[in-house]
C-alpha cells in the first residue's frame, strides 16, 4: 500500500472520529448558539449592516467632476459658415466641472447613512432575540415531551405489577377471572397515548431542526436553564425593550432625513474650468464659471418634502407608543400566567399529587381485602397518571412562559 493512500485512510478515519466526538447530547445553551450560527434571518441581518455601512462611505463625499468638451462661436451662416479656423470667435474647448453640495446637506446625509446602521443593528437584535426565543421554546418543548414518554416507560412496568398483583388474587379466590383482562385493557390505552406523545416527539424534533439543523436529532442534556424572572425588574426597564429601542434609531434617521429636505431650501454651487483653443492666428484662452442654484417656489417644491419628512417623525413616535402599550400589556399577562402556574405547580406536587397517591393505596388495600373491585382501582390509579402528567404540562407551561419573558423582553433586561 502506497504512502498516499495509507495518509488518505487515516485522514478518513480522524475525520469520522472528529465526526463522532462533535456528536453529544444537546443543551439549552448549545441549541441558542447553533441557532445563531445557522440562522438565514441572522445573515440577511449582517448583510444589510454591512451594506448599510458601506453605503455611508460615500455618504458626505463631493458628486463625481464631469468632464465636458464641445466648440464655441461655430459660424452656420455668412462668408465663414462651416469654417473652425476663419472667426477669431470660434473655440475647441475642453473643461471640468464640480458640483458643491451646501455643507447642511452634506452634513444631513451623513446623519441618515448612520442612523442607517443603527437602525439596521436594532432590526438584527430584534431578530435575534425572536431566535433565540423559537429555539427556546422549541428545545423546550421536545424535553417536556420525553419526560411525559418517559413516565410511560415506568407507567408500563406499573402495569405488569398490577397484572400480576390481579392473578395473584384470582388465583387466591379473592377475584373474579374477567377481572384479569382489565391490565390487558390499560395496558392498550396507556400504548395510544404513548402514540400521541411519539407523534408530538416528530413533530417536535422537526421544530427544533428548523434551527438547529441535524443536531436536532441528538439526545438532550437533561438540565433545565435557569431562567430568572424578576417582574419588578422587567416593568421597570421594560422602555429599553429591543423593539422599543429599535424605533430610537429610526427616529434618528427620520430627523436626519428631516434636516436634509430643509437643507434643500440652500443653495448648492458649482464650478467650472476650461480651456479654449482658437486658431493659430488668434490667442487660445482659459475660462470660468461658478453656477448657484436658485431654489424657487419653496412652497410647491421644498416645504412639501420638509412636511412629509415630519409627518414620518408623528407617525414613528406614534407607533412607538402603541408598541409600548401593547408590551406593557402583553408583559402584564405574561406575568399573572406566570405566577398562576407557579402557585398551580407548587399545589399539584405538593397537595394533589400525594392525595391522589394516598387515594391509589387505599383502593388497592381494599381491593387486596376484597372490600372494593378492580374497576375502581383502576380509576384511582387513572387519576394519579392524570395528575403526574398534568404536573409535567403545568412545568412545561411555566418554563415556556419564563422563556417567552426571558427572551421577549430582552435578556439584558434580566
Amino acid at each position: 500500500m502506497s504512502f498516499r493512500r495509507i495518509s488518505s485512510t487515516l485522514l478518513a478515519l480522524l475525520a469520522g472520529m472528529s465526526g463522532l466526538a462533535q456528536a453529544g447530547p444537546l443543551s439549552f445553551n448549545a441549541a441558542l448558539d447553533i441557532a445563531e450560527r445557522q440562522s438565514p434571518n441572522l445573515a440577511s441581518n449582517r448583510a444589510q449592516i454591512q451594506a448599510a455601512q458601506s453605503s455611508a462611505i460615500s455618504a458626505g463625499a463631493l458628486p463625481d467632476p464631469k468632464i465636458f468638451t464641445g466648440i464655441d462661436n461655430y459660424p452656420v451662416s455668412g462668408p465663414d459658415r462651416g469654417r473652425l479656423n476663419a472667426d477669431s470667435m470660434t473655440m475647441q474647448k475642453i473643461g471640468v466641472m464640480q458640483e458643491f453640495p451646501n455643507a447642511s446637506k452634506r452634513q444631513a446625509r451623513v446623519a441618515v447613512a448612520e442612523a442607517s446602521i443603527e437602525t439596521a443593528e436594532a432590526q438584527r437584535q430584534v431578530e435575534r432575540l425572536k431566535l433565540r426565543r423559537a429555539t427556546a421554546l422549541a428545545w423546550l418543548n421536545r424535553y417536556y415531551l420525553e419526560r411525559k414518554i418517559a413516565l410511560f416507560d415506568n407507567l408500563d412496568k406499573e402495569n405488569q405489577l398490577w397484572a400480576e398483583a390481579v392473578r395473584a388474587q384470582i388465583a387466591s379466590g379473592r377475584t373474579q377471572i374477567a377481572d384479569s383482562v382489565m391490565p390487558k385493557q390499560e395496558a392498550v390505552q396507556l400504548a395510544d397515548r404513548r402514540d400521541d406523545l411519539i407523534r408530538d416527539l416528530v413533530k417536535a424534533k422537526a421544530g427544533l431542526r428548523r434551527y438547529v439543523g441535524g443536531e436536532a436529532d441528538e439526545p438532550l442534556v437533561d438540565a433545565l436553564p435557569a431562567l430568572s424572572i424578576d417582574a419588578n425588574h422587567l416593568r421597570e426597564h421594560l422602555h429599553r425593550h429591543p423593539e422599543l429601542q429599535a424605533f430610537a434609531a429610526e427616529t434618528r434617521k427620520a430627523e436626519a432625513e428631516v434636516r436634509e429636505a430643509q437643507a434643500m431650501k440652500k443653495s448648492d454651487w458649482g464650478v467650472e474650468l476650461a480651456y479654449q483653443r482658437r486658431d493659430a492666428r488668434f490667442g487660445n484662452m482659459v475660462s470660468v464659471q461658478f453656477t448657484f442654484e436658485i431654489p424657487v417656489s419653496p412652497s410647491t417644491r421644498q416645504d412639501p418634502r420638509i412636511a412629509a419628512k415630519q409627518q414620518e417623525l408623528y407617525r414613528i413616535d406614534a407607533d412607538r407608543e402603541a408598541m409600548l402599550r401593547d408590551h406593557t400589556n402583553e408583559l402584564e399577562n405574561d406575568l399573572a400566567d406566570y405566577q398562576t402556574l407557579t402557585r398551580q405547580l407548587e399545589r399539584a406536587n405538593q397537595t394533589a399529587l400525594p392525595l391522589a397517591q394516598q387515594k391509589v393505596d387505599l383502593q388497592y388495600a381494599g381491593y387486596r381485602s376484597g372490600k372494593s373491585d378492580l374497576t375502581t382501582v383502576l380509576t384511582a390509579r387513572r387519576e394519579i397518571v392524570d395528575q403526574r402528567l398534568k404536573i409535567i404540562d403545568i412545568e412545561a407551561q411555566r418554563t415556556a412562559m419564563a422563556a417567552q419573558l426571558y427572551f421577549a423582553y430582552g435578556e439584558d433586561l434580566q
